[in-house]
């Protein structure tokens, strides 16, 4: 990296439909890090695939400061991605980033941007983490390739997040590492960020949080639950494992959640089913059998009755 005393450049490299909350909780704290440390510590350009401007996933569009061939000239570059970025095919992007890599750039993603740095081939050997959202389709794309599930990654000059306002914890660490402890623990402060979290820290709220219950053996049901999906626990298991009858799991779920075991059951793998028919080229057959159902018009019945329409509506284009 380069002295202190001279301005770090972040590039953002903005991919068509890119999520407009990790982006700002990226940039963000480098200006506020400029301002409260007195000087210009750091500068960002924006780049697009093609040169013209990106729009967001809510609609706003990102004018690029330089053209795509000049990327060499930051000292990171982030890749913002999100939905969609399983679809996204550029291959002059995918060799610039192979280029980048081989001339020493540090690369860093967010969101759904790990996604297209697999695909140029330059986090073979690194730690990284994507949104957990996206680990269905890359897990299908990128087999040998496994992401840690962390907030973020640091490994040697990748970095990586998992998106939303975990790019803030990912920027605070990269301010500490450059400027110091004070001047990151001003930054947070400035953004009132006051529960920072370390990069190992789990992306999702835990059963507790999500489901605003503290039973523990309902806890211990709900997180098993997540954990088999392709192959379902009876509910005497689940009973087993929460350390309750039957009858007393069943309680807690309608008295808690507001409906049975089964249909909370059935709704996770649902939402499974729909995330790997939008994201990977799986067939419906084969979703069917990856969140647990043994026939595929049962499948297809509760998918319809789940989401209103057929499975192949929703399949991958």
């Amino acid at each position: 990296m380069q002295a202190a005393e001279e301005a770090f450049t972040v590039g953002f490299l903005l991919i068509p439909n890119f999520p407009l909350m990790p982006y700002a909780a990226a940039i963000e704290p480098l200006r506020a890090a400029n301002l409260l440390g007195g000087r210009e510590r750091y500068r960002w350009l924006h780049f697009s695939p093609d040169g013209q401007p990106v729009r967001a996933s809510n609609g706003i569009a990102v004018a690029p400061d330089r053209p795509p061939d000049r990327m060499a000239e930051v000292d990171l570059l982030l890749v913002c991605a999100g939905t969609g970025i399983e679809g996204f095919d550029h291959p002059p992007t995918l060799a610039r980033l192979r280029d980048l890599a081989r001339h020493g750039t540090a690369l860093g993603a967010v969101s759904g941007g790990p996604y297209l740095l697999a695909r140029a081939g330059v986090l073979d050997g690194h730690r990284f983490t994507l949104h957990w959202d996206h680990l269905a389709s890359f897990a299908e794309r990128f087999p040998a390739l496994e992401p840690t599930g962390h907030l973020f990654e640091i490994d040697r000059d990748r970095l990586t997040c998992s998106g939303g306002i975990a790019a803030l914890d990912l920027m605070h660490a990269l301010i500490e590492r450059r400027d110091g402890v004070a001047l990151a623990a001003a930054v947070a402060d400035w953004f009132m960020h006051t529960q920072l979290r370390h990069g190992d820290d789990p992306q999702r709220l835990d059963p507790r949080r999500r489901f605003g219950v503290s039973h523990p053996g309902l806890l211990a049901a709900l997180a098993r639950m997540e954990e088999r999906i392709e192959e379902p626990l009876s509910r005497q298991d689940l009973a087993g494992i929460a350390g309750l009858s039957l009858r007393q799991l069943e309680r807690l779920f309608r008295g808690r959640l507001g409906r049975s075991v089964a249909e909370h059951y059935l709704d996770l793998r649902l939402r499974a089913a729909r995330r790997h028919l939008r994201q990977t080229t799986l067939s419906v057959t084969e979703v069917a059998l990856a969140c647990g159902f043994v026939s595929t018009s049962h499948f297809s019945r509760a998918y319809r009755q789940r989401f209103g329409s057929p499975p192949a509506r929703d399949r991958a284009e």
